[in-house]
């Protein structure tokens, strides 16, 4: 039986007494951070934000590359590693000792002989030991493996009177010196074909604008909305003519109108006073669409139909200032195109999606059956056939795009205004108020300067044109035709500047102090008085120009265009009293709508075609030429001339009214003029030698 090694004091007894803690209390040392080679990022490679902490300590660990990556890097973070120790083996840094384990014998059936003298390891810390004498270290598990020991010291040598002992199995150390232990392999996460996701560009200002301020309507079902669009496509395809104006212009927009109504019923986003204002502008629209239902006149029908457009913007967008006024003209035309979409969800998303294919199968059905039956029936009977030919109109290529270009236009319009009305976007974010940028030392000179330029300017106005004819026949060579025509449109162009410098200083002028303040209203409210003066000057002078040479629809409009800048110039002086001028955008389109509507009321071309009759009864002068260019509107005024004027300035309107209109092409001046005509007879028609004689009444084809 093997006998117990002598019992052992000092250090080196103490430290085999206490046996070592198991492996999973031994922490490992903290390693220096590793170098780490990181690719730099490239264009398709997108960068990536370490997501440890500062400084933290980090593994780079091998991953798998899908075929088409040019590299990454990935980061994880430090983690400490358990690891064995072997008896007798030292780490690197051990675990302090607080205090000495008792000393437990090996359970082993194996006999464990021990020499009196152990050779010793010695560590920068004493570090107990497991067994009391050197055993055999034990097996590594198969879960964990043993990780290789820090290299031991050399044994300190015993006195010579002890027994020489074999020493203890120490594993050698991997290396020449001692090396941390490495981390246990782990295995590499799983990447996704697509570790980064696809490639996402920068929002524009515009999306982030749709985001914010104009998200869209949210999905909906149900027929209301398909059912709108196709009033408005069908609005427009059966009333509108585009070969003449007429009643059918009022009809198509308002079954657009109606429809856009049935689909939106209510908006609830929009408060009540926003609700009243947008019904307002559409009931603009519809009045400015009755123009061409009573006046033939060319460039009052064009106006008025601009003028009907742009209220239909604002019914639809909304606008108070200027910004928000030109964002609606452009917001309405790319509402027709984004919410194609979202009406083509609604179809899908009623019970029986395919209803919108079965449709257009049922009605391509019905058009090809009375195609083939109508044009059998028509050939069997001549009075049948008249009647087909009166109620069906030529089915040519050009009539054919003419119904696919109304019926897209009046869909689209539809489609804006049922999109923008269901969530309308936010535009008050853009009226936002100017920010004085210039003081004093900036605006107050030129301020000054321009309105004594004015005053003078206006003196001299008051002596030729507002003092009398004394003046000007005084002047040599000089007449009022020849004064007035001289500098109309100079003085429009100063109007329009003036109006333009004015609304510049009441938006960065600065107005922070009272004397800024006070100064600014003295120069706006001099310049504002003195430009109606300028229009009052240029409104005199046009008058003077047309009682001498002859009237004009479009120099009407013009005056009547001028008054409109009067009319500003007097609301700006109004609201710079208290500064409060956010109405002025929205009351000047107002008040250009009612500027329309009383030319329409005023009949121009009627009333230029009696001022040009009156004028030929008392100098026996006219322009013959230019009469005959007008619309059967002046066609009552023009039956009052003496031949041949009359044979001549009826020749064009008689022929343009030869052909009937249909009915939805019924327009009142061409009815007004076809019953003077009647009255008149085949005999007071002319032709062009008519026009040659009237020819000797009429101007000089130069003019001074």
């Amino acid at each position: 039986m093997a006998e117990l090694p002598p019992k052992q004091t000092g250090p080196e007894a103490a430290a085999q007494a206490v046996p070592p803690e198991p492996a999973h209390d031994v922490p490992v040392a903290a390693a220096p951070a590793p170098q780490l080679l990181v690719m730099p990022p490239a264009e398709a490679i997108p960068s990536m934000v370490w997501p440890g902490a500062d400084g933290e300590t980090a593994w780079a660990i091998p991953v798998r590359i899908p075929a088409g990556t040019r590299g990454y890097a990935v980061f994880l973070p430090m983690v400490a590693v358990e690891t064995a120790t072997v008896a007798g083996a030292a780490p690197a840094a051990p675990k302090p000792v607080t205090a000495p384990k008792p000393v437990t014998a090996p359970a082993a059936p194996t006999p464990v002989t021990a020499p009196a003298a152990t050779p010793a390891v010695t560590a920068p810390a004493p570090q107990p030991a497991k067994a009391p004498a050197a055993a055999t270290p034990p097996a590594a598990s198969p879960e964990k493996p043993a990780p290789t020991p820090a290299a031991p010291t050399p044994p300190t040598a015993k006195p010579a009177g002890d027994a020489p002992a074999p020493p203890a199995k120490v594993v050698p150390p991997v290396g020449p010196q001692a090396q941390q232990p490495a981390p246990p392999q782990r295995r590499p996460p799983q990447m996704s074909p697509h570790p980064f996701g696809p490639y996402e560009p920068k929002p524009t200002s515009w999306q982030l604008f749709r985001e914010k301020h104009w998200p869209g309507p949210k999905q909906a079902k149900g027929w209301a909305v398909p059912a709108g669009v196709l009033a408005g496509a069908l609005g427009f395809l059966v009333f509108l003519p585009l070969t003449r104006v007429g009643i059918g212009w009022f009809l198509g927009w308002l079954a657009l109108a109606l429809g856009v109504g049935f689909a939106v019923r209510r908006s609830a986003e929009l408060p009540r006073r926003e609700r009243l204002i947008r019904a307002g502008w559409a009931a603009a629209a519809l009045a400015l669409m009755l123009v061409p239902a009573f006046r033939n006149a060319w460039w009052l029908v064009t106006f008025s139909v601009l003028g009907a457009i742009g209220c239909t913007a604002l019914a639809i967008v909304g606008g108070r200032q200027v910004r928000s006024i030109l964002f609606s003209l452009w917001a309405a035309p790319y509402a027709a195109v984004a919410g194609i979409p979202w009406v083509r969800r609604h179809l899908k998303g009623t019970r029986d999606p395919g209803i919108a294919r079965r449709i257009v199968f049922s009605v391509a059905l019905t058009v090809v059956v009375l195609l083939v039956f109508g044009a059998l029936l028509s050939s069997a009977d001549v009075a049948f056939s008249r009647l087909l030919d009166d109620a069906v109109p030529d089915l040519g290529a050009g009539t054919v795009f003419q119904w696919i270009f109304l019926a897209v236009t009046g869909a689209l319009l539809a489609v804006s205004g049922i999109y923008t009305l269901s969530a309308p976007p936010a535009t008050a974010g853009l009226d936002r108020p100017g920010k004085g940028r210039y003081g004093l030392i900036e605006w107050a000179p030129a301020g000054a300067a321009l309105v004594l330029l004015f005053a003078g300017f206006v003196a001299v106005q008051f002596t030729v044109l507002f003092g009398g004819s004394r003046h000007v026949l005084k002047t040599a060579g000089l007449s009022y035709s020849q004064y007035a025509r001289s500098g109309f449109w100079q003085l429009v162009a100063v109007t329009l500047l003036s109006l333009a410098l004015i609304a510049a200083l009441a938006r960065w002028a600065k107005r922070d102090q009272p004397a800024e303040r006070l100064l600014l209203r003295i120069l706006l409210g001099l310049l504002c008085a003195l430009s109606v003066v300028i229009v009052a000057s240029a409104l005199s002078r046009m008058w003077e120009y047309q009682r001498v040479y002859s009237f004009t629809g479009e120099r009407i409009f013009v005056m009547a265009a001028e008054m409109l800048l009067g009319v500003i110039f007097v609301m700006i002086a109004a609201a710079g009293i208290r500064w409060q001028g956010r109405w002025i955008p929205s009351a000047t389109v107002g008040l250009a709508v009612l500027m329309l509507l009383g030319l329409a009321a005023l009949d121009p071309e009627g009333y230029v075609a009696s001022r040009n009759a009156a004028r030929y009864q008392g100098s026996g002068k006219i322009d013959a030429w230019y009469l005959r260019a007008l619309s059967a509107d002046a066609t009552p005024a023009l039956t009052e001339l003496p031949d041949p004027v009359r044979r001549c300035t009826l020749m064009w309107i008689a022929e343009d009214l030869k052909e009937p209109d249909p009915w939805y092409a019924w327009n009142l001046g061409r009815q007004r003029a076809r019953d003077a005509l009647e009255k008149l007879g085949p005999g007071a028609i002319g032709t062009q030698k008519d026009c040659r004689a009237a020819d000797q009444f009429d101007l000089p084809k130069t003019r001074r």
